[in-house]
């Protein structure tokens, strides 16, 4: 087996730069959904992916219209998380059994699933915003047999508002500072310390209400 080349196939996966540049829009919408779709994809880039595609969409390295970019956006989302919940509705019970594994840690799962009691539908609309719990929201919806109309209405809401969101926030940043273009790595940083600081925030504090005893 070709260990080296199954590490550049992740490398390549993890980054954003060259997935614009070399995949093109098919690729962006793959990731986009592979990542709302499939529990093991969780590592997938996701909030600075959108950005870049709309930054570079402004520097016409991505050579589509705006529009055509946000619209392929948000169905790969909206898509990628019915089937997620469709298959949480079909296999949810027997994830929360599946033993740790490279791919699959149980404690996401149950991370989500607090994060998803605590918030209701409205989980799927802030998941979005939320590396990991953007995963699994849509399976715990699934799991839980929330109902479909339901998870259709946020599902929807929370792709469009993410899909629309962060590319044209990139869009208007590079239409103003082209400039910007040089400093894509600083620019994943930004949003992997935020979306960082958001998680862990997020969950100490579901963690300290938890821990409270009832009234």
């Amino acid at each position: 087996m070709d260990l080296s080349g199954i590490k550049e196939f992740f490398q390549l996966l993890l980054d954003s730069e060259e997935i614009i540049r070399y995949g093109g829009l098919a690729m962006v919408a793959l990731i986009v959904f592979a990542e709302n779709a499939l529990f093991f994809a969780f590592f997938l880039p996701g909030d600075y992916l959108l950005f870049l595609a709309g930054l570079f969409t402004s520097t016409r390295q991505l050579n589509w219209p705006i529009s055509i970019v946000i619209l392929v956006i948000i169905v790969a989302a909206v898509v990628g998380s019915f089937v997620g919940y469709f298959f949480g509705r079909a296999l949810g019970q027997g994830l929360e059994q599946r033993p740790d594994s490279f791919f699959f840690k149980r404690r996401h799962l149950e991370q989500s699933k607090a994060f998803f009691t605590k918030y209701g539908g409205r989980a799927l609309v802030l998941a979005r915003f939320m590396p990991v719990v953007r995963t699994f929201s849509p399976i715990i919806a699934g799991t839980i047999r929330m109902p479909l109309r339901s998870f259709s209405f946020y599902n929807i809401l929370g792709g469009a508002i993410w899909g629309i969101s962060l590319p044209l926030a990139g869009y208007y940043l590079g239409q103003s500072f082209p400039g910007i273009i040089n400093y894509v790595e600083w620019i994943i940083v930004f949003f992997l310390v935020i979306t960082s600081v958001a998680l862990v925030r997020t969950f100490l504090k579901m963690r300290s209400t938890r821990k409270q005893p009832a009234d």
